[in-house]
């Protein structure tokens, strides 16, 4: 595949076409505020790996609805005082997997908290959370639970949940609550993307090939799933496309985007067919924080930059985590 999207220069200054919905912030405050009602129960379980390096535990805590939910937390072996964290959120279709698998950010000495993905998880890495809320009809996959109705939507419970998995990591002793750095690829970059403009005081967000960005661009651009599941719902529902584009203005990266003002570093490829360039650099652009860049990949689909990313995270990041 060659570069299909918009020219560089072209990116650097587009704009999404998303309307932000007039009660955008009310809804994300009503939406918090009930979760928060139910105790967060973070409850950290100590793990054998066999790994030497780094000390692992089985996390649970309540997150949307009061709903349990997984997730890893790993810190250097023998940390005795509070580190700063990175909480990470995971690509569509998988779960926290194994903990060997988590590695990068205890080895730089970070504390490392890997939230689960309710009810996905069996695709390229396993999960242990279950969605018990149930869906209005929808097309095979995550994107069109619920999307006729913003309360009701899948997102909603899953970008809540991302909230209070940054509220549990900050609970754990290890931790230093004032140096918290969010991240993720994918599906997990338009999440860290939600949680940046949702939590005020990070220090870091460093979203990878952001999903969930520029709808109405993403869902016509791209014959790629996941955002073809949009599609492929109204192509059988019509009618109903000014009813599920409402519906997903409430979840829009670009949105929350405006709202973050915590140092950036985001990632593109100018071939990613399944998060198109132009609607990672919507939410780029509209990120109201001063102190923001981008890696772009030039020749590169999905995968992006990689462990090249990687890289570039590890000469960034730390400055931001340490400082």
């Amino acid at each position: 595949m060659t570069q299909f999207d918009l020219p560089v220069d072209q990116l650097r200054t587009y704009r999404s076409a998303s309307v932000e919905p007039e009660d955008f912030d009310a809804f994300w405050t009503k939406t918090l505020d009930e979760a928060r009602a139910h105790e967060l129960g973070a409850r950290f379980e100590r793990v054998e790996t066999g790994l030497a390096t780094v000390e692992t535990f089985d996390v649970t805590f309540n997150g949307f609805d009061g709903q349990p939910v997984k997730g890893w937390f790993v810190v250097p072996a023998g940390t005795a005082e509070p580190l700063p964290v990175v909480v990470e959120f995971l690509g569509y279709g998988g779960g926290r997997g194994l903990p060997h698998a988590h590695l990068l950010w205890a080895s730089a000495g970070f504390a490392h908290f890997v939230m689960d993905t309710r009810g996905q998880g069996s695709t390229w890495a396993t999960g242990d959370t279950a969605d018990p809320v149930g869906s209005a009809p929808s097309f095979p996959g995550f994107m069109t639970r619920g999307v006729e109705d913003p309360y009701a939507y899948y997102y909603r419970r899953l970008f809540t949940d991302a909230v209070r998995a940054v509220e549990a990591a900050r609970s754990h002793p290890l931790v230093d609550a004032g140096r918290t750095a969010v991240t993720g690829g994918s599906q997990g970059g338009g999440i860290t993307l939600a949680v940046a403009g949702l939590v005020r005081d990070l220090v870091a967000v460093a979203p990878d090939v952001p999903f969930l960005c520029d709808f109405p661009r993403a869902t016509t651009v791209t014959d790629r799933n996941p955002y073809r599941e949009i599609g492929n719902y109204l192509k059988t529902h019509r009618g109903r496309v000014e009813q599920v584009r409402n519906t997903l203005a409430y979840f829009d990266g670009v949105h929350f985007a405006a709202r973050a003002t915590a140092p950036a570093l985001f990632s593109t490829a100018l071939e990613d067919q399944t998060c198109p360039p132009s609607t990672v650099f919507a939410a780029y652009n509209a990120y109201a924080g001063q102190d923001k860049a981008i890696e772009v990949y030039d020749f590169n689909d999905h995968e992006g930059g990689g462990p090249f990313q990687e890289a570039a995270q590890l000469r960034w990041l730390p400055g931001r985590l340490r400082g």
